[in-house]
């Protein structure tokens, strides 16, 4: 039995008469249903088993094409595949010089520290003489830009958040805008060997803590609570009008915003002449005017918590409901607080609020990057369909490059991007793109080459996430399938061609890789990499169990000064201001979404049954689906007004495009509002008429590639405006579960 990693939990692995057996970590006191995925999503046919090379590429060279995503594939060795790929390589440097490599690599992929698909593309292409990378996140990268703007450090709240024994012994009230949604506490990047948060919310329930969900998913907090089923995107309004009631009730705490935040009066001035009352925010957000001041004057009665999921700032000016939580949380008096003030992710990572140790863990150097050009990460369809266009981000004015290579190992853009028509379309223009996948997924069925990689399970490495407890041994359990090589191997490999190869690998293999990463960071106190491999893992130090966000600012802000222009929390920004962004002004502000024609509302949130696309061939995955395709909650009565039953199938749309689901009747959720998760594998068939149709369920042929303001332009997946009817005549097969079509040359 091996004790292994991933992003949802640490686990046992071994084979039981030729099978792959699974089972929890025994330390790990709630383990993730996702961990039914891995045994048969290992060994799923869609594995891809040989270096594989579109056709129309292999016979006509490199170059636009709508071909991709529809040409079939033909399966050529290994030296055959790194030949093509050094060559193309080599010959984008030479004509186009290295900003014209794109290396994409944003996504999940493996829990190991050495073989991280990311790391490991971004040293091969750092040596090759550099490539245009992407700053931030699809999850939470409006807030990545907004935050030091706010309070100095992005990195701050939202990796040392107070801690949840601090919120269960101290808070007496949690406003939890977006909730603290279940499914995603099991999941950490790089992985977590004990669950910890639903214990916690258990414990907060026993010390009867009133809890107020502000979502239009009841299922956005797994305990008893008070629900205020907002309408979506209007958070920003409750939250103004919250404070406009707190200053014009006299229950502002105003010696501390004057004491520790900038730009008081002017954030006043903007609630109180701007009449942001609750009168004003309630037929906006749905929630009655009394219900709006009532909820004030509670959390200004006692220690009161606000928290803000990161799905609020997925959407058009995300921004918004993030400053003006924190504006609201200062006017509460509390920041830094035990059990009080402002948190940012609870509920939308595992890490948040966790008492691990904040020990940062062996990883794999990936050396500096020659080249300058990058793009905000949710751009990638508009660097590659808008070559040496202008555009904004965060106080500057920046140039697209031209993309001629697109090289990506361990995501899923198919699955993470929005409008994925007009991604289909800008993935058509560079002249090759190259894809590192264990599995034919989409982003695989829109390459030019397709490069076989390992498992962790048919790898040894070493793993461990944020505030993990345990350093993991993740040795191999399962041979490759059929040609696979890990990304060491096949980016060695192309070294090797392109001359770089000892530079790449500094001379040693992947264990010894393992043992001089381990060596270069243990401690006294830890054991040597022998003992650490032969035990499995290694228990990390523990962290402080109580932990208070801004604790010592508060208690002196001259000397612990926050890392802003004022040293403050800037309710007003100065610098954002100067920017003169239209889409986000100085301050909090309610600006109202574009007027669309759709009726209803779709939430496009995390999956339940999986980690993003990850597995979705999996056994848990697949017994989500409704009849073969992504389950779509809608609420009874919108239900009925379109003649729609439980199990049928319908069809999702509006003028992006569309996909088929299966339905799900069900209450709890605000009537006008559908909720259809992220991460079915994207299984376009084009439509009569034009049009872009997924036959499987990926909400983001729905989702607009626009982004939530010239500050961040973050993503803005997680919601869009649509229409849904039954589907009438023969449903089209699921093909994305099979691989595509190949041949030999």
């Amino acid at each position: 039995m091996t004790v292994t990693t991933s992003h949802w939990g640490a686990y046992t692995a071994r084979l039981v008469d030729g099978a792959l057996a699974v089972a929890p970590h025994p330390a790990d006191p709630a383990p993730s249903p996702l961990l039914g995925n891995i045994a048969d999503g290992v060994t799923h046919p869609t594995r891809v088993h040989a270096p594989a090379v579109r056709r129309g590429w292999l016979e006509h060279g490199p170059g636009p094409t709508d071909r991709r995503g529809r040409d079939e594939f033909v399966e050529v060795g290994w030296d055959t595949a790194l030949d093509l790929l050094a060559g193309e390589l080599d010959r984008v440097r030479r004509e186009h010089g290295n900003a014209a490599v794109f290396g994409g690599s944003y996504g999940w992929a493996s829990a190991g520290r050495f073989h991280h698909a990311q790391s490991q593309l971004h040293r091969f292409l750092n040596l090759f003489g550099g490539y245009t990378g992407s700053r931030n996140s699809y999850s939470n990268g409006t807030s990545a830009v907004l935050l030091p703007h706010v309070v100095g450090d992005a990195e701050e709240v939202l990796r040392n958040a107070s801690s949840w024994p601090t919120i269960t012994e101290h808070t007496e009230l949690v406003v939890a805008f977006g909730g603290i949604p279940a499914k995603n506490v099991f999941v950490t990047p790089g992985g977590v060997t004990r669950h910890g948060t639903p214990g916690h919310l258990d414990r907060l329930a026993a010390r009867g803590v009133p809890v107020v969900l502000v979502s239009p998913l009841r299922a956005d907090l797994p305990m008893p609570c008070e629900w205020l089923p907002v309408e979506p995107g209007t958070d920003t309004a409750l939250l103004l009008a919250l404070a406009h009631t707190l200053l014009v009730e006299d229950l502002a705490d105003l010696a501390f915003v004057r004491r520790y935040t900038v730009g008081f009066e002017r954030f006043a001035d903007s609630l109180v002449a701007g009449g942001r009352s609750a009168d004003w925010a309630a037929p906006i957000c749905g929630v009655p005017a009394g219900d709006i001041r009532a909820l004030a004057r509670r959390m200004a009665a006692g220690r009161t918590l606000v928290t803000v999921t990161w799905s609020l700032q997925r959407i058009r000016y995300g921004e918004q409901p993030v400053w003006a939580a924190i504006a609201l949380a200062a006017l509460l008096g509390q920041i830094g607080l035990p059990g009080g003030g402002f948190g940012h992710g609870y509920g939308s990572m595992g890490d948040v609020g966790d008492t691990g140790p904040a020990t940062r863990l062996p990883f794999l150097p990936q050396g500096a990057n020659p080249v300058r050009s990058f793009i905000p990460v949710a751009r990638i369809a508009d660097l590659l369909l808008n070559p040496g266009g202008a555009y904004d981000y965060d106080g500057e004015r920046r140039t697209y490059p031209d993309i001629r290579l697109v090289h990506w190992a361990g995501g899923n853009p198919f699955h993470h991007h929005q409008d994925l028509a007009r991604l289909r379309t800008a993935f058509g223009r560079p002249d090759t793109v190259v894809v590192h996948e264990p599995h034919w997924t989409s982003t695989a069925r829109h390459a030019d080459l397709v490069l076989p990689v390992t498992t962790t399970l048919e790898r040894d490495d070493l793993g461990g996430g944020r505030r993990d407890t345990h350093l993991v041994a993740m040795r191999r359990v399962l041979d490759p399938v059929g040609q696979a090589r890990d990304d060491h191997a096949i980016l060695a490999g192309l070294a090797d061609r392109l001359g770089f190869a000892d530079r790449f690998t500094e001379g040693r293999t992947p264990l010894e890789w393992l043992r001089h990463l381990y060596d270069g960071w243990r401690g006294p106190e830890a054991p040597t990499f022998d003992e650490f491999w032969a035990a499995g893992s290694y228990e990390l130090p523990s962290g402080p169990a109580h932990r208070t966000l801004f604790e010592a600012f508060r208690a002196d802000p001259d000397a612990h000064p926050l890392r802003t222009p004022s040293g403050r929390i800037e309710l007003y920004s100065a610098t954002i201001a100067s920017f003169g962004y239209p889409d986000c002004p100085g301050h909090p502000v309610w600006l109202a979404p574009p007027v669309d024609r759709y009726p209803l509302v779709l939430i496009a949130n995390q999956p339940e049954t999986r980690l993003h696309s990850q597995l979705d061939v999996g056994a848990v995955s697949r017994a989500g689906k409704v009849a073969g395709r992504e389950a779509l909650r809608i609420h009874p009565a919108d239900a009925a007004a379109r003649g729609i039953t439980a199990g049928a199938v319908v069809r999702v749309f509006n003028d992006r495009g569309a996909c088929l689901a299966g339905a799900v009747l069900d209450d709890g959720l605000r009537p006008g509002v559908l909720r259809l998760p992220t991460g079915a594998w994207f299984d376009p068939v084009d439509e009569p008429g034009g049009g872009v149709l997924c036959v499987h369920g990926n909400p983001n042929v729905l989702t607009a590639d626009v982004p939530s303001s010239a500050l961040s332009q973050g993503c803005t997946g997680q919601h869009a405006r649509v229409d849904v009817a039954p589907w009438a005549g023969p449903v089209p097969p699921v093909t994305v579960h099979e691989p595509p079509l190949r041949s030999l040359p």
